[in-house]
């Protein structure tokens, strides 16, 4: 008797190596198989006669074989199947391709199925390695219906998949639905035992509609209830008042060495009107590569410490904590009292005569008694001996890369009142994925560049035309600027994963194309292209002390040509860096070409994007042509996740979003219902116990970091 825990190698026809191909991808049970959902469909619905089919038509004919043999070719010894399939209009040839085992399953006689693309050539029309099936009582599984197409691996069969569902299909009768009845009716779903049937077997285009929204809309029902419940716990915090102090803030804007665009006045005013009332903030502010948000925070920390409180402000590395220090200083600086601390640096408004222990020391002590008003640090924030006296407002910079607890443990050093809490990020994120990741977050975006920043000039290099780009970087060198390389992988040809720093894009071929490392480049450009210049690198395998050190020999100009991985993807700034160069571009997303492009023109003089790439693919020069024509982030990150999907585009942001299976953020229909839904349950959740224990074991699967 199979039931959702049957392991999977106890299913009919499954042995040890189809047993370790379904476990590759991720089928350990029964029920794991219930949720491997297709990701297309075959319509073999209609069965056309033999005279009716047309070259190039997916069609399904229904015919007697009237022979069938199994011969060798010539040449290549290649196993080849020949039959011929006849019915009361004509008859058609069929061809397979080392399937021999297909003659001990068909045999003269058998009436049959068949479901392909017609292909024609000067005999007549015929079928080249069709699906197949003996046309026996009951519903077919592979052909003459709406067939399911599922993502397979080496040595899985479609005819497999589909067979070992069909065994286990008979489950989603047993489907207890978590969703009430009530619920469904509300909301004009389908009951889960019906959408999990039609989800794989489909009848017809509504069935399939229907199925595939009710699933849909479970996935979505779910990001949001949790969301909701966040929202609703946050309403009985109190958090301290931080009123606006308009006289000091209007000086202290008028005073900045730039002119704030229309979209950071917005988003500063947002986040100035929620800290002023008492409930805890909690927004996140999204912007496009140098877009100002340093500008925005020193506004809102500026006036949290004028309402008498401190302001945290936490970043993952000590280059990025070092680089907001000093903006803060420069704008901040003498008007309140400032501290760095890292786990190798300690500073206060720039006093480091001190030596580091004798610092630190003394900067905890400050921090503990408010004399230190606004700190700056890294993960060193969330230790133990770090005490805070008042924190009114804790800002956290790409948020993400911190997990759930690091950011509750800053929270909870805060006695009595909760924080307002800002988090804020340099990947664009559009408001339609913003409802599903952060639905317990007010939003505000800057998607204006500073006024006079010059637009990046980006191509897409030719091979041939390499030498011509080189000759570019060393014009450029000889101005005194710097340059970024940027390559895929650390090493080539490594068989350690370790040695790759991103995942490989896997939506356009990249077989037989050369995987650009940070070391053969290194080599190349430091022993034959530019031995006069000073060239060297850093990925992610070196230890954090030589990665700031290498950071600040680039930003003190004593490095021409610095080569890297993905690390110098987020949030770096330096200014004299002109030009970046991106081997093997067709490995990484637009989102993170963006960010790789946005580590130049930070000052005022033209920088340069340049884009290479061996692939030979149409798809990768479309896409690589889009990104060399798109400069707005927020348009660049909307069509990633046309073509990959949030969980690739934002999966270290919210691994959850790994967990969507079909939602897509294209269906705003269903997002909008199960907005609706999370809302009204949430308040009355005690009403649904099955709701509220699905959303706790859902919680244990999903990692929300």
């Amino acid at each position: 008797m199979v039931d959702f825990k049957t392991p999977i190698k106890d299913l009919s026809r499954v042995g040890k190596i189809t047993a370790k191909r379904l476990q590759h991808l991720g089928l350990f049970t029964a029920g794991d198989l219930l949720y491997y959902f297709p990701f297309r469909y075959e319509d073999y619905r209609q069965v056309i006669l033999v005279q009716d089919l047309q070259e190039g038509q997916l069609a399904t004919v229904l015919g007697k074989l009237e022979f069938i043999v199994s011969k060798r070719s010539w040449r290549k010894r290649k196993v080849i199947v020949e039959a011929l399939v006849s019915d009361k209009s004509g008859s058609i040839r069929v061809t397979w391709f080392n399937q021999p085992y297909i003659t001990k399953i068909l045999h003269q006689g058998d009436l049959i199925f068949l479901s392909g693309k017609v292909q024609s050539d000067m005999i007549g029309s015929h079928f080249v390695s069709p699906t197949f099936e003996k046309a026996v009582r009951g519903e077919t599984k592979h052909t003459a219906r709406m067939v399911p197409i599922y993502s397979a691996t080496t040595g899985l069969t479609q005819k497999q998949i589909r067979f070992l569902i069909s065994q286990i299909i008979a489950l989603s009768a047993k489907t207890v639905d978590w969703l009430p009845a009530d619920i469904l009716e509300e909301w004009d779903m389908l009951p889960l035992r019906d959408a999990l049937r039609g989800i794989h077997f489909p009848v017809d285009e509504q069935d399939l509609k229907y199925s595939t929204e009710r699933l849909k809309f479970d996935e979505l029902f779910l990001f949001q209830l949790k969301a909701e419940l966040s929202r609703l716990k946050k309403t009985n915090e109190k958090a301290p008042q931080l009123i606006f102090q308009e006289k000091k803030i209007k000086e202290f804007v008028s005073s900045l060495p730039f002119v704030l665009t229309n979209t950071q006045k917005v988003s500063a005013w947002e986040i100035l009107r929620d800290i002023n009332l008492e409930k805890p903030m909690n927004r996140l502010l999204s912007g496009d590569v140098g877009s100002g948000k340093t500008a925005v925070a020193a506004i809102v920390i500026y006036n949290a410490v004028l309402n008498g409180y401190q302001a945290v402000l936490m970043v993952p590395t000590e280059i990025l904590a070092r680089q907001h220090y000093n903006t803060l200083l420069k704008l901040l600086g003498d008007k309140i009292q400032i501290g760095l601390l890292t786990r190798s640096q300690a500073e206060i408004n720039q006093n480091n005569n001190e030596k580091f222990k004798n610092l630190k020391s003394g900067l905890l002590k400050k921090i503990k008694n408010g004399e230190v008003q606004v700190v700056i640090g890294t993960h060193a924030l969330l230790s133990e001996k770090v005490q805070f006296k008042d924190v009114g407002l804790i800002i956290v910079d790409e948020q993400h890369r911190f997990g759930v607890e690091q950011r509750k443990n800053i929270k909870d050093k805060t006695d009595n009142l909760s924080a307002h809490f800002l988090s804020m990020t340099a990947t664009p994120i559009p408001r339609s994925l913003a409802l599903m990741l952060y639905g317990d977050l007010s939003m505000s975006t800057i998607n204006e560049m500073p006024i006079g920043r010059k637009k990046i000039s980006t191509r897409l290099v030719e091979s041939n035309n390499r030498d011509k780009a080189y000759n570019f970087i060393r014009a450029q060198v000889n101005l005194g600027r710097q340059v970024f390389v940027i390559c895929p992988l650390i090493e080539s040809q490594t068989k350690d994963e370790s040695a790759i720093e991103i995942i490989n894009y896997p939506f356009f071929p990249t077989a037989g194309v050369e995987k650009k490392s940070v070391m053969t480049e290194y080599k190349k450009l430091s022993e034959n292209i530019f031995p006069d210049l000073k060239v060297d690198y850093l990925h992610g395998k070196l230890k954090s002390v030589e990665k700031e050190k290498i950071m600040e020999a680039f930003k003190n100009k004593e490095i021409d040509i610095l080569i890297s991985t993905s690390v110098v993807e987020v949030g770096i700034d330096m200014p004299n860096a002109s030009v970046m160069m991106i081997e093997g571009a067709d490995r990484f997303g637009l989102a993170q070409l963006h960010q790789f492009r946005g580590r130049v023109g930070r000052a005022d003089y033209q920088s340069y994007c340049f884009l290479f790439t061996d692939s030979q693919s149409s798809k990768v020069h479309d896409r690589l042509k889009y990104f060399e024509t798109t400069a707005d982030g927020f348009k660049l990150a909307e069509k990633d996740l046309e073509i990959r999907g949030p969980g690739e585009v934002y999966g270290t942001m919210q691994s959850g979003l790994m967990n969507l299976r079909l939602a897509k953020l294209t269906d705003k229909e269903i997002i909008k219902k199960a907005k609706q839904a999370a809302q009204v349950v949430a308040v009355g959740l005690n009403k649904y116990p099955s709701i509220k224990q699905k959303i706790k074991d859902w919680e244990k699967t999903v990692h929300f970091e």
